[in-house]
């Protein structure tokens, strides 16, 4: 358990601009307590080569936070605590914290996410219900997020038996409106969590964020229903980033909501009809550790440095830094890229990373991606 002061400099150090969740973990890795890599932070944004030395979040607008979610019935979770998901931790960028309201005892069960269309069929609607219903009577909480359509209705039939709402925005903010009563039982029989801030009103790039929790998460991803092009996708192609399961239930090839359902049972997705064939596809996994490399296990427990190879040549940094600047652009290039096209160790590629963000040359995105700062 983290004391209030240590709960206090995570949030801190997380709410701080440019450090993400990945950024957020390499400095714990580096400094081990989020105190001493606040301490860091001018100094290593000097080095880094960034005009003006990075600032750390206000730590007063930090304890206000704080007291907010008191006010709201929230808490705040850190990643090292006992209630902390531990399957959650197995993403390479799961967030150092997390709000929650309601029933954290649900992250010790299995979880899977039942995910769609928000401008569901009645048919599509049913078949989330019935999946819902069937894998909470099973012993599995049901995740999604509290979207229109399926969501909600996979939601609202697995109240009884556990669900878990993943929101956009901070877990006071009811997002649909007309969704404001089912937010509020989730709250109280279930789990709403963020990892937003208290108060914050989902926008545009919070839904992917918001999306690559719903699958990690999960022990699979669940599609009722979506277009070819949706965020219904966007949470399934999370998952096999993760190494998670992926379901689809076949729809009719003639309405545009089943086309991406489709799509994923042709590329290998688990068809599914029943409850029952999800528990079987999930009987058959063999573990739950992410299919991509973790930025910090490349890094090893030394927080980066090559044992026993002395201190990098100060031209081969120089020729690195060029080297993933060219690789980046303003579309976001996950780091397995990085590594597979920088010509040095993993080590030190993780640790260029860093600097580049701390630099404000490079920006951190959700999913392990990285792009050029385009601010």
């Amino acid at each position: 358990m983290l004391d209030g002061r240590e709960r206090l400099d995570w949030l801190q150090l997380i709410r701080t601009q440019n450090i993400g969740p990945v950024t957020f973990h390499r400095l714990i890795a580096k400094y081990e307590t989020a105190a001493k890599a606040l301490a860091a932070l001018p100094e290593l944004s000097r080095k880094a080569g960034r005009a003006r030395p990075l600032k750390a979040a206000d730590r007063d607008a930090c304890e206000r936070e704080l007291k907010e979610a008191e006010k709201h019935g929230a808490r705040l979770i850190a990643s090292p605590e006992d209630d902390y998901p531990a399957i959650l931790k197995t993403i390479p960028d799961h967030p150092p914290v997390l709000y929650i309201r309601g029933h954290a005892s649900l992250f010790k069960k299995p979880a899977v996410a039942i995910i769609g269309a928000r401008n569901a069929s009645g048919v599509g609607r049913k078949i989330a219900r019935n999946l819902a219903a069937d894998l909470g009577e099973a012993g599995y909480v049901v995740t999604s997020g509290l979207a229109r359509g399926i969501d909600g209705a996979a939601h609202d039939a697995a109240l009884k038996s556990g669900t878990i709402a993943v929101v956009a925005g901070g877990v006071d903010s009811i997002y649909p409106p007309e969704h404001d009563e089912l937010t509020e039982r989730i709250a109280r029989e279930g789990a709403v969590i963020s990892e937003c801030p208290m108060g914050a009103q989902p926008t545009a790039r919070d839904f992917p964020k918001r999306n690559r929790l719903i699958s990690g998460l999960s022990r699979g991803v669940v599609v009722v229903e979506a277009a070819k092009k949706s965020g219904t996708l966007l949470t399934a192609n999370f998952a096999l980033d993760q190494g998670r399961e992926v379901f689809a239930v076949p729809g009719s090839p003639l309405d545009p909501r089943c086309q991406g359902a489709n799509r994923l049972i042709r590329d290998g997705a688990t068809l599914v009809e029943t409850a029952q064939d999800i528990i079987d596809g999930l009987s058959a996994q063999r573990g739950l550790s992410a299919s991509g490399r973790d930025l910090f296990d490349w890094a090893g427990a030394d927080g980066g440095q090559d044992g026993g190879m002395g201190e990098p040549d100060p031209a081969a940094l120089v020729k690195l830094r060029r080297q993933i600047l060219e690789l980046l652009s303003f579309t976001p290039l996950h780091r397995d890229e990085i590594l597979r096209e920088a010509d040095a160790s993993p080590g030190l590629v993780a640790d260029m990373l860093l600097d580049l963000v701390l630099a404000g040359e490079a920006q951190e995105h959700n999913g392990g991606r990285f792009s050029l700062n385009a601010g």
